[in-house]
């Protein structure tokens, strides 16, 4: 792939040589976690095919896209609705957060206990080895914590396309309207950048667009509450996290293949393991690509993951929008209020996330939950306690693990991980 698309990488300042050290380690990750997988359904083959074009014949189409006069908008949060984007004749894409890199020349700019995840976007930019970073026409941040707003501040001088959203703090009335009023902003912001009028055509049209593909993350949702389970937790993560990437409208027939498939495994009573196994639910952080290590270890320890309940999973893709509303301005309230719902641990008190939690273990038939924190990400490790000790009053295992993006604690946090899933069974 490399002398395939050279000429492009080098059009957008990437460093080749760091490039191309990255993509060998991507790719030998991917051989070794999820090619390794046995009994995978054969839909997964187009995932696998994404996952090698990444950096190549996704970027290619981006970058097609930008010579026809169409605009890329990138951002790190699930709270960044595609609908507006979409809607002005733009494309969105995730980007990358998911593996260390350039850390050395990171701790220059952010203090070294700040979060992998936030670490991770900043040493993305600095090694010059992000291609969707350079791609786009706009980065959008948002103060989802203290971290991320203030590096923002650092990243605002690298870049010259940062739009920064705010967001609220506290499932209220005024922070509804807060929310409400950011998202006015950023559509105006795009209407800008693209010369686009959004209207209530295009904005119900993009609508749907999104719906059907979280639709389609449902139904893989759902599947996956079959005991025993018919996908692998990582494949379904997987999924997951090319649905930031990827053509919509691709991926949600691609996805909606799959499940076509799994239902026949289902139906025919083919499982993914000979034997029942532990059903482990993960909460906690997102697992942006290629942040694989928990997963990997907890399914290779004997227990199969059933669900996530992540941005990168259950929490960032479980409503759809309404497109009932009569005209613009109610659409744009239902997109106001479908994205208040996401029940991110920056709002206090956060109710919400312990009940769908707790739901989600009922939905999914899980024996035990795993609650995922990076070190220094404050939000999620404030939560973990209090989400522990209201599991272990309804008799729910729980396990909470705290790490970063290293393979270092690999060994550590598969001792702790087999001992639970031992006590599981």
């Amino acid at each position: 792939m490399t002398e395939k698309y050279l000429s492009m990488w080098k059009d957008l300042k990437l460093d080749i040589n760091a490039h191309d050290q990255l993509l060998k380690t991507l790719g030998n990750s991917y051989r070794d976690i999820y090619l390794a997988q046995n009994n995978r359904p054969g839909g997964i083959k187009y995932f696998d095919f994404v996952m090698n074009e990444v950096h190549g014949l996704r970027i290619k189409e981006l970058m097609d896209e930008k010579e026809q006069g169409r605009k890329i908008i990138g951002s790190f949060c699930v709270f960044v609705p595609e609908e507006i984007v979409l809607a002005a004749n733009a494309t969105l894409v995730g980007l990358c957060t998911g593996a260390d890199f350039d850390v050395e020349k990171v701790e220059r700019y952010l203090p070294r206990n700040t979060c992998s995840l936030i670490k991770s976007a900043m040493g993305f930019k600095l090694g010059r080895v992000c291609p969707y970073l350079e791609t786009a026409d706009m980065i959008v941040g948002e103060n989802t914590c203290d971290g991320k707003k203030k590096a923002y501040e650092s990243l605002d001088a690298m870049v010259d396309n940062l739009y920064v959203m705010d967001l609220p703090q506290m499932k209220s009335e005024k922070g509804r309207d807060l929310l409400k009023s950011e998202y006015m902003r950023f559509q105006k912001s795009v209407e800008e950048l693209t010369g686009v009028k959004i209207t209530f055509d295009s904005l119900k049209e993009a609508i749907k667009t999104v719906n059907d593909k979280r639709s389609a993350l449902h139904r893989l949702a759902e599947l996956r509450q079959s005991d025993p389970a018919p996908i692998s937790g990582l494949d379904a993560l997987l999924a997951n996290q090319i649905s930031f990437y990827d053509n919509p409208a691709r991926f949600t027939e691609s996805l909606n293949r799959i499940c076509d498939e799994l239902e026949i495994r289902i139906k025919e009573n083919q499982s993914l393991k000979s034997k029942k196994i532990p059903r482990i639910l993960i909460s906690g952080c997102p697992m942006a690509i290629p942040n694989w290590k928990l997963p990997w270890i907890t399914e290779t320890s004997g227990a199969v993951i059933v669900g996530e309940e992540s941005c990168v999973g259950e929490r960032g893709a479980r409503n759809l929008t309404d497109d009932s509303g009569a005209d613009r301005d109610e659409l744009m309230d239902a997109i106001t209020d479908r994205y208040f719902k996401v029940d991110c641990a920056i709002f206090t008190p956060n109710k919400d996330r312990l009940n769908h939690i707790m739901e989600m273990v009922k939905t999914y038939k899980a024996d035990g939950v795993i609650h995922y924190g990076l070190q220094f990400c404050q939000p999620y490790l404030m939560e973990s306690i209090p989400v522990e000790k209201a599991l272990e009053a309804q008799d729910i295992p729980c396990l909470r693990i705290e790490t970063d993006y290293g393979m270092e604690d690999a060994g550590q946090l598969k001792t702790r991980v087999e001992a639970f899933i031992e006590q599981l069974q």
